[in-house]
């Protein structure tokens, strides 16, 4: 195990912002840590670099504890939101700055600038200033020196946050093909959870300073622990219920659930393509409030008889109803799923 985290604590004002936090990221392994603002995900990140000392618990690397190590002495790679690149110095001097601090010589500084800038898709950048650089080619800069002194780990803090949605959608691609091919152990912190399901072989949801859900990209979007994660995951869809056998009984009606959910009072999701429109007398009437295109499909708001919570329905653009049409939805089992204790 190259990271360890043994009920890591760290408390400000009197709160704990991280509380008893167990955590362990595997050699080679990619883990996200996503969350909203004030989760603690960031200050997780300021523990294993060694920039916030902990209250409670430990950091261990390679097993030993790094509670008298310095940050500098981790063998941590840090790239942060804002790149924080040192603007006085050109490209190649920002990529040298860890081999520099490390004793490397000239001519292996500038072959391991060299190596660097190619493999980030900059080559022949080392003589540009840091101002001439777009976003994209900053974060791809700071990427590299991160890089640059061969660390253990690397962490990145929200590394594609700055950035507009199409290039972060490309780079992100790019992030996972190189840690890949590398080899680097990486532990990253976002609060969008598209960036960490395409970057992590393992994503850690956290929230209050705890951890509320940890597993594969897929076994987290399929089956959220709670209510909390689901929601923070963008699905809506969730409501009390009361399952019995393989029906649950909800607001909406009596909804079908798989075989071998947990039984007794707790929340369902359904996902929005397991809403389905049915013909007149099927199912549960709803009267259109909103529609949003999404671009593969169209989200519909939908408002049931009564005082029945909204739903939305996912629905092809053929096959979308206008605002204000009235529509009759059954729920799929495949798509319900049983998130737990209600409450």
């Amino acid at each position: 195990m190259l990271l360890s985290l043994e009920d890591a604590t760290v408390r400000l004002g009197g709160r704990a912002v991280l509380d008893t936090v167990g955590l362990a990221v595997e050699e080679h392994e990619t883990v996200c840590v996503l969350g909203p603002s004030g989760s603690g995900k960031s200050t997780l990140l300021r523990a294993v670099a060694g920039l916030q000392a902990l209250d409670g618990g430990r950091v261990l690397l390679d097993g030993r504890d790094q509670a008298r190590v310095p940050a500098h002495r981790r063998e941590i790679g840090l790239m942060f939101q804002d790149h924080q690149l040192f603007p006085q110095r050109d490209v190649g001097g920002n990529v040298a700055f860890g081999p520099r601090m490390r004793g490397a010589s000239r001519d292996e500084q500038r072959a391991r600038v060299a190596e660097l800038l190619d493999l980030v898709g900059l080559p022949g950048a080392a003589g540009r200033a840091v101002a001439e650089l777009s976003g994209g080619e900053q974060q791809r800069v700071a990427l590299a020196r991160a890089l640059a002194p061969s660390p253990r780990l690397l962490m990145l803090d929200e590394p594609l946050g700055q950035l507009d949605r199409s290039l972060r959608e490309r780079l992100v691609v790019e992030l996972r093909e190189l840690f890949g091919r590398l080899g680097t152990t990486v532990l990253a912190v976002t609060h969008d959870q598209g960036e960490a399901f395409a970057l992590a072989d393992r994503v850690v949801v956290m929230r209050d300073g705890r951890i509320a859900q940890t597993g594969t990209p897929l076994e987290v979007w399929q089956r959220p622990a709670d209510a909390f994660v689901a929601r923070f995951l963008g699905f809506d869809n969730v409501v009390p219920a009361t399952v019995s056998g393989q029906v649950a009984d909800t607001a909406w009606g009596k909804l079908p659930v798989p075989a071998g959910a947990a039984q007794g009072a707790v929340e369902v999701l359904v996902r929005p393509g397991g809403v389905r429109l049915v013909g007149a007398g099927e199912g549960l009437p709803c009267r259109v409030a909103a529609r949003t295109f999404k671009g593969t499909h169209v989200a519909v708001r939908l408002r049931p008889e009564g005082s029945a919570p909204d739903l939305e329905a996912a629905c092809a653009l053929r096959d979308a109803p206008e605002v204000g049409a009235v529509v009759e939805v059954e729920f799929d089992a495949a798509e319900v799923v049983v998130l737990g204790a209600g409450g």
